[in-house]
Protein backbone atom coordinates (compact mmCIF):
# COMPACT_ATOMS: atom_id res chain seq x y z
CA UNK A 1 0.00 0.00 0.00
CA UNK A 2 3.13 2.57 0.95
CA UNK A 3 4.51 2.01 -3.21
CA UNK A 4 0.72 2.83 -4.49
CA UNK A 5 0.90 6.20 -2.42
CA UNK A 6 3.79 7.42 -3.59
CA UNK A 7 3.29 6.83 -7.13
CA UNK A 8 1.37 9.87 -8.89
CA UNK A 9 -2.07 9.93 -8.72
CA UNK A 10 -2.53 9.67 -12.71
CA UNK A 11 -0.69 6.61 -12.53
CA UNK A 12 -3.18 5.40 -9.85
CA UNK A 13 -5.80 6.09 -12.29
CA UNK A 14 -4.29 4.50 -14.93
CA UNK A 15 -4.54 1.20 -13.18
CA UNK A 16 -7.85 1.34 -11.71
CA UNK A 17 -8.84 1.87 -15.46
CA UNK A 18 -7.03 -0.85 -16.38
CA UNK A 19 -8.81 -3.33 -13.63
CA UNK A 20 -11.85 -2.15 -14.56
CA UNK A 21 -11.46 -3.90 -18.03
CA UNK A 22 -11.88 -7.00 -16.29
CA UNK A 23 -15.81 -6.53 -15.52
CA UNK A 24 -16.85 -6.27 -19.25
CA UNK A 25 -14.70 -9.45 -20.27
CA UNK A 26 -16.46 -11.20 -17.26
CA UNK A 27 -19.56 -10.23 -18.13
CA UNK A 28 -18.84 -10.91 -21.91
CA UNK A 29 -18.53 -14.83 -20.49
CA UNK A 30 -21.65 -14.63 -18.56
CA UNK A 31 -23.43 -13.58 -21.87
CA UNK A 32 -21.83 -15.20 -24.03
CA UNK A 33 -20.08 -12.62 -25.97
CA UNK A 34 -16.63 -13.75 -26.52
CA UNK A 35 -15.63 -10.87 -29.05
CA UNK A 36 -16.18 -8.17 -26.20
CA UNK A 37 -14.99 -10.59 -23.49
CA UNK A 38 -11.95 -11.10 -25.50
CA UNK A 39 -11.46 -7.60 -26.73
CA UNK A 40 -11.11 -6.29 -23.07
CA UNK A 41 -9.18 -9.02 -21.71
CA UNK A 42 -6.84 -7.89 -23.92
CA UNK A 43 -7.43 -4.25 -22.97
CA UNK A 44 -6.63 -5.04 -19.37
CA UNK A 45 -3.39 -6.72 -20.34
CA UNK A 46 -1.87 -4.16 -22.38
CA UNK A 47 -3.12 -0.96 -19.98
CA UNK A 48 -1.64 -3.09 -17.11
CA UNK A 49 1.88 -3.43 -18.29
CA UNK A 50 1.11 0.20 -19.33
CA UNK A 51 0.99 1.53 -16.24
CA UNK A 52 3.61 -0.86 -14.33
CA UNK A 53 5.95 0.31 -16.70
CA UNK A 54 5.12 3.83 -16.55
CA UNK A 55 4.72 2.91 -12.63
CA UNK A 56 8.33 2.25 -12.42
CA UNK A 57 9.28 5.23 -14.26
CA UNK A 58 8.25 7.66 -11.89
CA UNK A 59 7.97 5.54 -8.70
CA UNK A 60 10.54 8.05 -7.19
CA UNK A 61 8.92 11.42 -8.49
CA UNK A 62 8.07 13.60 -5.31
CA UNK A 63 6.15 17.01 -6.73
CA UNK A 64 7.82 20.55 -5.95
CA UNK A 65 4.03 21.69 -5.81
CA UNK A 66 1.15 19.48 -4.65
CA UNK A 67 -1.54 21.69 -5.87
CA UNK A 68 -0.04 22.10 -8.99
CA UNK A 69 0.33 18.20 -9.22
CA UNK A 70 -3.20 17.05 -7.54
CA UNK A 71 -4.72 19.60 -10.64
CA UNK A 72 -2.75 18.29 -13.27
CA UNK A 73 -3.38 14.98 -12.66
CA UNK A 74 -7.20 15.80 -12.07
CA UNK A 75 -6.72 17.28 -15.76
CA UNK A 76 -4.86 14.41 -17.22
CA UNK A 77 -7.32 12.24 -15.80
CA UNK A 78 -10.78 13.32 -17.54
CA UNK A 79 -8.73 14.61 -20.86
CA UNK A 80 -6.39 11.17 -21.23
CA UNK A 81 -7.72 8.60 -19.08
CA UNK A 82 -10.54 8.25 -21.92
CA UNK A 83 -8.68 7.51 -24.90
CA UNK A 84 -7.74 4.60 -22.94
CA UNK A 85 -10.97 3.80 -22.04
CA UNK A 86 -12.20 4.19 -26.04
CA UNK A 87 -9.31 1.55 -27.16
CA UNK A 88 -11.35 -1.77 -26.32
CA UNK A 89 -14.72 0.35 -26.91
CA UNK A 90 -13.71 0.87 -30.47
CA UNK A 91 -12.61 -2.25 -31.32
CA UNK A 92 -15.53 -4.33 -29.61
CA UNK A 93 -18.20 -2.25 -31.28
CA UNK A 94 -16.55 -2.66 -34.46
CA UNK A 95 -18.57 -0.54 -36.87
CA UNK A 96 -17.76 2.74 -35.24
CA UNK A 97 -15.30 5.30 -35.52
CA UNK A 98 -12.48 6.04 -33.06
CA UNK A 99 -13.87 9.26 -32.23
CA UNK A 100 -16.57 8.50 -31.53
CA UNK A 101 -15.93 6.11 -29.54
CA UNK A 102 -13.43 8.24 -27.77
CA UNK A 103 -16.58 10.99 -27.17
CA UNK A 104 -18.64 8.27 -25.77
CA UNK A 105 -15.77 8.24 -23.10
CA UNK A 106 -15.48 11.40 -22.61
CA UNK A 107 -18.72 11.84 -21.83
CA UNK A 108 -19.66 8.87 -19.58
CA UNK A 109 -16.24 9.41 -17.64
CA UNK A 110 -17.44 13.21 -16.77
CA UNK A 111 -20.75 11.67 -15.94
CA UNK A 112 -22.39 13.81 -19.34
CA UNK A 113 -24.53 10.80 -20.65
CA UNK A 114 -24.55 12.48 -23.90
CA UNK A 115 -24.03 8.95 -26.57
CA UNK A 116 -23.53 8.64 -30.40
CA UNK A 117 -25.25 5.24 -30.23
CA UNK A 118 -28.76 6.35 -30.33
CA UNK A 119 -30.32 2.87 -30.68
CA UNK A 120 -30.64 0.33 -27.75
CA UNK A 121 -29.86 -2.82 -29.86
CA UNK A 122 -26.38 -0.56 -31.66
CA UNK A 123 -24.34 -2.23 -28.42
CA UNK A 124 -24.07 -5.37 -26.83
CA UNK A 125 -24.92 -5.48 -22.61
CA UNK A 126 -20.87 -5.81 -22.20
CA UNK A 127 -20.14 -2.67 -24.06
CA UNK A 128 -23.43 -0.99 -22.38
CA UNK A 129 -22.15 -2.03 -18.93
CA UNK A 130 -18.74 -0.79 -19.66
CA UNK A 131 -20.39 2.64 -20.38
CA UNK A 132 -22.11 2.34 -17.01
CA UNK A 133 -18.91 1.44 -15.31
CA UNK A 134 -16.95 4.22 -16.82
CA UNK A 135 -19.91 7.10 -16.00
CA UNK A 136 -19.58 5.61 -12.29
CA UNK A 137 -15.96 5.37 -11.72
CA UNK A 138 -16.26 8.98 -12.88
CA UNK A 139 -18.70 9.72 -9.97
CA UNK A 140 -16.89 8.10 -7.88
CA UNK A 141 -13.44 10.30 -8.63
CA UNK A 142 -15.55 13.52 -8.24
CA UNK A 143 -16.41 12.47 -4.75
CA UNK A 144 -13.15 11.65 -3.35
CA UNK A 145 -11.47 14.79 -5.16
CA UNK A 146 -14.45 17.33 -4.66
CA UNK A 147 -13.09 16.57 -0.36
CA UNK A 148 -9.37 15.70 -0.66
CA UNK A 149 -8.12 18.40 -3.33
CA UNK A 150 -10.77 21.07 -4.32
CA UNK A 151 -11.85 21.63 -0.45
CA UNK A 152 -8.48 22.46 0.82
CA UNK A 153 -7.77 24.73 -2.30
CA UNK A 154 -11.42 26.40 -1.50
CA UNK A 155 -12.75 25.46 -5.36
CA UNK A 156 -15.66 23.43 -6.79
CA UNK A 157 -18.05 25.69 -4.42
CA UNK A 158 -16.56 25.83 -1.70
CA UNK A 159 -14.68 29.72 -1.99
CA UNK A 160 -18.32 30.66 -1.70
CA UNK A 161 -17.72 29.63 2.77
CA UNK A 162 -14.11 30.41 2.23
CA UNK A 163 -12.40 33.46 3.62
CA UNK A 164 -10.56 34.13 0.59
CA UNK A 165 -10.81 34.11 -3.19
CA UNK A 166 -10.18 30.69 -5.05
CA UNK A 167 -7.89 32.37 -7.34
CA UNK A 168 -5.97 34.17 -5.13
CA UNK A 169 -5.66 32.12 -1.82
CA UNK A 170 -6.11 28.85 -3.16
CA UNK A 171 -2.23 27.62 -3.50
CA UNK A 172 -1.34 29.30 -0.40
CA UNK A 173 -4.58 27.78 1.39
CA UNK A 174 -3.46 24.25 0.04
CA UNK A 175 -0.04 24.68 1.13
CA UNK A 176 -0.90 25.40 4.27
CA UNK A 177 -2.88 21.66 4.75
CA UNK A 178 -0.39 19.76 2.76
CA UNK A 179 1.94 21.13 5.94
CA UNK A 180 -0.57 19.33 8.20
CA UNK A 181 -1.46 16.15 5.69
CA UNK A 182 0.78 14.20 3.36
CA UNK A 183 -2.06 14.78 0.09
CA UNK A 184 -1.62 11.37 -0.72
CA UNK A 185 -2.69 10.11 2.78
CA UNK A 186 -5.32 12.80 2.48
CA UNK A 187 -6.39 11.12 -0.53
CA UNK A 188 -6.15 7.56 0.34
CA UNK A 189 -7.77 8.14 3.36
CA UNK A 190 -10.79 9.96 1.41
CA UNK A 191 -10.68 7.17 -1.00
CA UNK A 192 -11.10 4.26 1.84
CA UNK A 193 -13.56 6.58 3.57
CA UNK A 194 -15.81 7.45 0.15
CA UNK A 195 -15.67 4.38 -1.92
CA UNK A 196 -17.46 1.58 0.49
CA UNK A 197 -20.74 4.45 0.53
CA UNK A 198 -20.62 4.74 -3.15
CA UNK A 199 -20.57 1.28 -3.81
CA UNK A 200 -22.98 0.14 -0.82
CA UNK A 201 -25.61 2.71 -2.19
CA UNK A 202 -24.99 1.33 -5.29
CA UNK A 203 -25.80 -2.21 -4.74
CA UNK A 204 -28.27 -0.99 -2.34
CA UNK A 205 -30.82 0.65 -5.79
CA UNK A 206 -29.24 -1.89 -7.78
CA UNK A 207 -31.10 -4.71 -5.63
CA UNK A 208 -33.97 -2.48 -4.97
CA UNK A 209 -34.82 -1.95 -8.80
CA UNK A 210 -34.44 -5.85 -8.93
CA UNK A 211 -37.41 -6.54 -6.45
CA UNK A 212 -39.20 -3.66 -8.38
CA UNK A 213 -38.83 -5.99 -11.22
CA UNK A 214 -36.22 -4.31 -13.36
CA UNK A 215 -33.98 -6.73 -15.33
CA UNK A 216 -30.88 -6.81 -13.27
CA UNK A 217 -28.37 -5.76 -15.66
CA UNK A 218 -30.03 -3.09 -16.69
CA UNK A 219 -31.07 -1.77 -12.97
CA UNK A 220 -27.60 -1.87 -12.41
CA UNK A 221 -26.16 0.39 -15.41
CA UNK A 222 -29.46 2.58 -14.08
CA UNK A 223 -28.01 2.69 -10.78
CA UNK A 224 -24.94 3.48 -10.69
CA UNK A 225 -26.13 6.14 -13.28
CA UNK A 226 -27.71 7.43 -10.99
CA UNK A 227 -25.36 7.51 -8.33
CA UNK A 228 -23.04 9.21 -10.76
CA UNK A 229 -25.75 11.25 -12.43
CA UNK A 230 -24.68 10.21 -15.71
CA UNK A 231 -28.16 9.39 -17.08
CA UNK A 232 -26.50 6.20 -18.99
CA UNK A 233 -29.29 4.05 -19.97
CA UNK A 234 -28.76 0.70 -22.36
CA UNK A 235 -32.47 1.27 -22.96
CA UNK A 236 -32.31 5.16 -23.45
CA UNK A 237 -33.95 6.44 -20.85
CA UNK A 238 -36.44 4.96 -18.04
CA UNK A 239 -39.57 5.16 -20.64
CA UNK A 240 -39.32 1.40 -21.28
CA UNK A 241 -38.30 0.38 -17.89
CA UNK A 242 -39.76 -2.93 -16.74
CA UNK A 243 -40.12 -1.25 -13.15
CA UNK A 244 -41.97 2.13 -13.66
CA UNK A 245 -43.67 4.15 -11.05
CA UNK A 246 -41.35 2.09 -8.32
CA UNK A 247 -38.41 1.69 -9.78
CA UNK A 248 -38.82 6.11 -10.57
CA UNK A 249 -39.56 6.36 -6.79
CA UNK A 250 -36.58 4.41 -5.49
CA UNK A 251 -34.68 6.32 -7.90
CA UNK A 252 -36.10 9.49 -6.99
CA UNK A 253 -35.12 8.71 -3.36
CA UNK A 254 -31.59 8.26 -4.24
CA UNK A 255 -31.60 11.95 -6.09
CA UNK A 256 -31.08 13.49 -2.64
CA UNK A 257 -27.24 12.21 -3.17
CA UNK A 258 -26.72 14.59 -5.57
CA UNK A 259 -28.74 17.73 -3.80
CA UNK A 260 -26.42 18.04 -1.06
CA UNK A 261 -22.85 16.87 0.54
CA UNK A 262 -24.26 16.27 3.95
CA UNK A 263 -26.23 12.92 2.52
CA UNK A 264 -23.01 11.28 2.45
CA UNK A 265 -19.58 13.69 3.85
CA UNK A 266 -21.52 14.97 6.74
CA UNK A 267 -18.71 15.43 9.36
CA UNK A 268 -15.68 15.35 6.70
CA UNK A 269 -15.10 18.42 6.19
CA UNK A 270 -15.94 20.53 9.59
CA UNK A 271 -19.93 20.59 8.90
CA UNK A 272 -20.74 18.28 11.90
CA UNK A 273 -23.09 20.05 13.36
CA UNK A 274 -25.22 21.05 10.37
CA UNK A 275 -28.11 18.66 9.23
CA UNK A 276 -30.15 19.07 6.16
CA UNK A 277 -32.95 20.73 7.86
CA UNK A 278 -30.62 23.56 7.63
CA UNK A 279 -28.60 22.78 4.97
CA UNK A 280 -28.83 25.66 2.57
CA UNK A 281 -28.21 23.60 -0.67
CA UNK A 282 -30.99 20.99 0.37
CA UNK A 283 -33.65 23.70 0.85
CA UNK A 284 -32.91 25.67 -2.00
CA UNK A 285 -33.15 22.20 -3.68
CA UNK A 286 -36.55 21.54 -2.46
CA UNK A 287 -37.83 25.00 -3.08
CA UNK A 288 -36.84 25.07 -6.56
CA UNK A 289 -38.14 21.76 -7.09
CA UNK A 290 -41.80 22.43 -5.25
CA UNK A 291 -41.97 25.86 -7.42
CA UNK A 292 -40.79 24.96 -10.92
CA UNK A 293 -42.99 21.56 -10.46
CA UNK A 294 -46.04 23.56 -9.49
CA UNK A 295 -45.79 25.71 -11.93
CA UNK A 296 -45.03 23.21 -14.50
CA UNK A 297 -48.41 21.27 -13.19
CA UNK A 298 -50.67 24.62 -13.18
CA UNK A 299 -49.75 25.26 -16.95
CA UNK A 300 -50.75 21.95 -17.45
CA UNK A 301 -54.23 21.89 -15.32
CA UNK A 302 -55.26 25.02 -16.83
CA UNK A 303 -54.35 23.77 -20.45
CA UNK A 304 -56.29 20.60 -19.99
CA UNK A 305 -59.40 22.55 -18.49
CA UNK A 306 -60.73 23.26 -22.42
CA UNK A 307 -60.64 19.75 -22.63
CA UNK A 308 -64.67 18.30 -23.40
CA UNK A 309 -63.60 15.52 -21.12
CA UNK A 310 -62.98 15.88 -17.92
CA UNK A 311 -59.60 14.27 -16.67
CA UNK A 312 -59.44 11.67 -14.43
CA UNK A 313 -57.34 11.21 -11.14
CA UNK A 314 -54.94 8.87 -12.24
CA UNK A 315 -53.73 11.17 -14.86
CA UNK A 316 -53.46 14.14 -13.01
CA UNK A 317 -51.44 12.08 -10.92
CA UNK A 318 -49.33 10.99 -13.08
CA UNK A 319 -48.79 14.00 -14.70
CA UNK A 320 -47.71 15.43 -11.80
CA UNK A 321 -45.28 12.49 -10.72
CA UNK A 322 -43.98 12.69 -14.39
CA UNK A 323 -43.18 16.69 -13.22
CA UNK A 324 -41.83 15.90 -10.06
CA UNK A 325 -39.40 13.43 -11.17
CA UNK A 326 -38.16 14.91 -14.38
CA UNK A 327 -37.52 18.19 -12.79
CA UNK A 328 -35.76 16.75 -9.77
CA UNK A 329 -33.50 14.64 -12.42
CA UNK A 330 -32.57 17.53 -14.58
CA UNK A 331 -31.69 19.78 -11.24
CA UNK A 332 -29.46 16.90 -10.10
CA UNK A 333 -28.13 16.64 -14.12
CA UNK A 334 -28.85 12.95 -14.30
CA UNK A 335 -31.09 13.07 -17.23
CA UNK A 336 -33.51 10.70 -16.29
CA UNK A 337 -36.70 11.42 -18.26
CA UNK A 338 -40.14 9.60 -16.33
CA UNK A 339 -42.40 7.35 -18.04
CA UNK A 340 -45.24 9.73 -17.43
CA UNK A 341 -43.52 12.83 -18.45
CA UNK A 342 -45.73 12.89 -21.63
CA UNK A 343 -48.46 12.02 -19.94
CA UNK A 344 -48.69 15.53 -18.96
CA UNK A 345 -48.87 16.67 -22.39
CA UNK A 346 -51.52 14.18 -23.43
CA UNK A 347 -54.05 15.32 -20.07
CA UNK A 348 -53.23 19.49 -21.40
CA UNK A 349 -52.30 18.90 -25.06
CA UNK A 350 -49.88 21.29 -24.33
CA UNK A 351 -46.12 21.21 -25.05
CA UNK A 352 -43.44 21.24 -21.64
CA UNK A 353 -41.03 24.09 -22.29
CA UNK A 354 -37.51 22.86 -22.40
CA UNK A 355 -36.45 26.08 -21.00
CA UNK A 356 -37.36 24.89 -17.40
CA UNK A 357 -35.16 22.05 -17.71
CA UNK A 358 -32.24 23.54 -19.31
CA UNK A 359 -32.48 26.26 -16.36
CA UNK A 360 -32.72 23.26 -14.18
CA UNK A 361 -29.30 21.65 -15.54
CA UNK A 362 -28.00 25.35 -15.16
CA UNK A 363 -28.07 25.60 -11.46
CA UNK A 364 -26.89 22.01 -11.21
CA UNK A 365 -27.00 20.15 -7.69
CA UNK A 366 -24.88 20.41 -4.73
CA UNK A 367 -21.09 21.39 -4.23
CA UNK A 368 -18.60 18.34 -3.78
CA UNK A 369 -21.12 15.65 -5.63
CA UNK A 370 -21.53 14.18 -8.83
CA UNK A 371 -23.68 17.14 -10.24
CA UNK A 372 -22.98 19.84 -12.50
CA UNK A 373 -24.28 22.96 -13.18
CA UNK A 374 -23.87 26.46 -11.43
CA UNK A 375 -24.41 24.84 -8.10
CA UNK A 376 -26.71 25.51 -5.62
CA UNK A 377 -24.71 26.96 -3.13
CA UNK A 378 -23.75 29.53 -5.51
CA UNK A 379 -27.38 30.32 -6.48
CA UNK A 380 -27.91 30.53 -2.33
CA UNK A 381 -25.25 32.73 -2.36
CA UNK A 382 -26.31 35.16 -5.00
CA UNK A 383 -29.86 35.06 -3.60
CA UNK A 384 -29.21 35.93 -0.16
CA UNK A 385 -27.14 38.99 -1.58
CA UNK A 386 -30.05 39.97 -3.65
CA UNK A 387 -31.94 39.97 -1.02
CA UNK A 388 -30.11 41.86 1.76
CA UNK A 389 -29.62 44.47 -1.16
CA UNK A 390 -33.35 44.85 -1.42
CA UNK A 391 -33.22 45.52 2.39
CA UNK A 392 -31.18 48.03 2.10
CA UNK A 393 -32.88 50.04 -0.30
CA UNK A 394 -35.97 49.75 1.78
CA UNK A 395 -33.90 49.96 5.17
CA UNK A 396 -30.88 51.96 4.46
CA UNK A 397 -29.62 52.20 8.31
CA UNK A 398 -30.61 48.03 8.66
CA UNK A 399 -27.72 45.97 10.09
CA UNK A 400 -27.71 42.32 8.22
CA UNK A 401 -28.05 39.41 10.92
CA UNK A 402 -26.88 36.07 10.71
CA UNK A 403 -23.87 35.85 12.25
CA UNK A 404 -20.47 35.95 10.57
CA UNK A 405 -20.90 33.15 8.46
CA UNK A 406 -24.31 34.29 6.78
CA UNK A 407 -21.97 38.17 5.85
CA UNK A 408 -19.40 35.65 4.30
CA UNK A 409 -21.47 34.32 2.14
CA UNK A 410 -23.82 36.99 1.48
CA UNK A 411 -20.15 39.44 0.12
CA UNK A 412 -17.43 37.41 -0.93
CA UNK A 413 -19.34 34.05 -1.14
CA UNK A 414 -21.79 35.89 -3.65
CA UNK A 415 -18.99 38.11 -5.37
CA UNK A 416 -17.03 34.53 -6.55
CA UNK A 417 -19.99 33.18 -7.71
CA UNK A 418 -20.82 36.16 -9.71
CA UNK A 419 -17.53 35.41 -10.98
CA UNK A 420 -17.96 32.17 -11.69
CA UNK A 421 -21.64 32.44 -12.80
CA UNK A 422 -20.66 34.77 -15.72
CA UNK A 423 -17.78 32.66 -16.90
CA UNK A 424 -19.85 30.46 -16.91
CA UNK A 425 -22.03 32.00 -19.50
CA UNK A 426 -18.91 33.44 -20.97
CA UNK A 427 -18.40 29.35 -21.41
CA UNK A 428 -21.94 28.88 -23.28
CA UNK A 429 -21.34 31.95 -25.24
CA UNK A 430 -17.73 30.60 -26.70
CA UNK A 431 -18.76 26.93 -27.08
CA UNK A 432 -21.87 28.13 -28.96
CA UNK A 433 -19.63 30.04 -31.43
CA UNK A 434 -17.11 27.19 -32.12
CA UNK A 435 -20.07 24.60 -32.57
CA UNK A 436 -21.18 27.52 -35.14
CA UNK A 437 -18.12 27.66 -37.01
CA UNK A 438 -18.57 24.00 -37.53
CA UNK A 439 -21.72 24.45 -39.21
CA UNK A 440 -24.13 23.28 -35.89
CA UNK A 441 -27.65 26.13 -35.96
CA UNK A 442 -27.92 28.01 -33.48
CA UNK A 443 -30.66 26.49 -31.58
CA UNK A 444 -28.95 23.04 -31.45
CA UNK A 445 -25.81 24.49 -30.47
CA UNK A 446 -27.17 26.75 -27.48
CA UNK A 447 -28.59 23.31 -26.09
CA UNK A 448 -25.33 21.35 -26.83
CA UNK A 449 -23.60 24.27 -24.87
CA UNK A 450 -25.29 23.97 -22.14
CA UNK A 451 -25.81 19.96 -22.23
CA UNK A 452 -22.01 19.90 -22.32
CA UNK A 453 -20.92 22.64 -19.58
CA UNK A 454 -23.50 21.15 -17.28
CA UNK A 455 -22.84 17.62 -17.93
CA UNK A 456 -26.80 17.34 -18.91
CA UNK A 457 -26.28 15.05 -21.53
CA UNK A 458 -29.87 13.58 -22.57
CA UNK A 459 -30.69 17.11 -22.45
CA UNK A 460 -30.39 17.81 -25.90
CA UNK A 461 -32.84 14.71 -26.63
CA UNK A 462 -35.47 15.86 -24.05
CA UNK A 463 -35.14 20.02 -23.94
CA UNK A 464 -34.53 20.58 -27.77
CA UNK A 465 -38.01 21.81 -30.08
CA UNK A 466 -36.61 18.20 -32.01
CA UNK A 467 -34.78 15.61 -30.23
CA UNK A 468 -30.69 15.68 -31.30
CA UNK A 469 -28.86 12.89 -31.88
CA UNK A 470 -25.00 13.67 -31.57
CA UNK A 471 -24.64 11.28 -33.72
CA UNK A 472 -25.38 13.40 -36.99
CA UNK A 473 -23.20 16.75 -35.65
CA UNK A 474 -19.72 16.79 -37.10
CA UNK A 475 -16.41 15.15 -36.15
CA UNK A 476 -15.12 19.01 -35.02
CA UNK A 477 -18.63 19.67 -33.27
CA UNK A 478 -17.87 16.23 -31.16
CA UNK A 479 -14.26 17.76 -30.23
CA UNK A 480 -15.29 20.72 -29.00
CA UNK A 481 -17.93 19.17 -27.21
CA UNK A 482 -15.61 17.56 -25.50
CA UNK A 483 -13.53 19.88 -24.40
CA UNK A 484 -16.80 21.79 -22.76
CA UNK A 485 -17.55 18.58 -21.32
CA UNK A 486 -14.34 17.83 -19.19
CA UNK A 487 -14.42 22.07 -18.24
CA UNK A 488 -18.04 21.79 -16.92
CA UNK A 489 -16.81 18.91 -14.62
CA UNK A 490 -13.80 20.67 -13.10
CA UNK A 491 -15.12 23.72 -13.36
CA UNK A 492 -13.90 27.53 -15.41
CA UNK A 493 -12.33 28.25 -11.46
CA UNK A 494 -10.33 25.08 -11.18
CA UNK A 495 -8.82 25.84 -14.78
CA UNK A 496 -7.89 29.37 -13.84
CA UNK A 497 -6.00 28.18 -10.84
CA UNK A 498 -3.45 26.68 -12.61
CA UNK A 499 -2.49 29.96 -13.93
CA UNK A 500 -1.93 31.28 -10.58
CA UNK A 501 1.47 32.39 -10.59
CA UNK A 502 1.58 30.77 -7.08
CA UNK A 503 1.07 27.58 -8.21
CA UNK A 504 4.17 27.71 -10.26
CA UNK A 505 6.20 29.03 -7.45
CA UNK A 506 8.71 26.35 -5.83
Amino acid sequence: MAWIIRLPFFVVLMGIGALAMLVPAFHGVIMEDFTTMRIFFYGFILFSVLTLLIGLATAGYAPENVARSQLVGLLSAFSVLPVMFAVPFYAAVGNTTFINAWFEMVSCFTTTGATVYDTAGRLTPSQHLWRGLVGWLGGLLIWVTAISIFAPMNLGGFEVRATSGAGKGAAKSFTQIARIADPSERLVRYTITLTPIYFGLTMALWFGLVVMGEFPYIGLIHAMSTLSTSGISPINGLYFAASRFWGELLIFCFFAFALSRLTFSKGMIGEGGTGLRRDPEFLTALFLISSVTLLLFLRHFVGAADREDAATLQEVGAALWGALFTVTSFLTTTGFESHYWDGATDWSGLRTPGLFLIGMALIGGGVATTAGGVKLLRIYALYRHGEREQERLLHPSSVGGGGREARLVRKQGALISWVFFMLFALSIAAVMLMLSLTGVQFETSMVLAVSALSTTGPLAAVAAETPIAYSGIPDAAKAILAGAMVLGRLETLAIIALFNPEIWQR
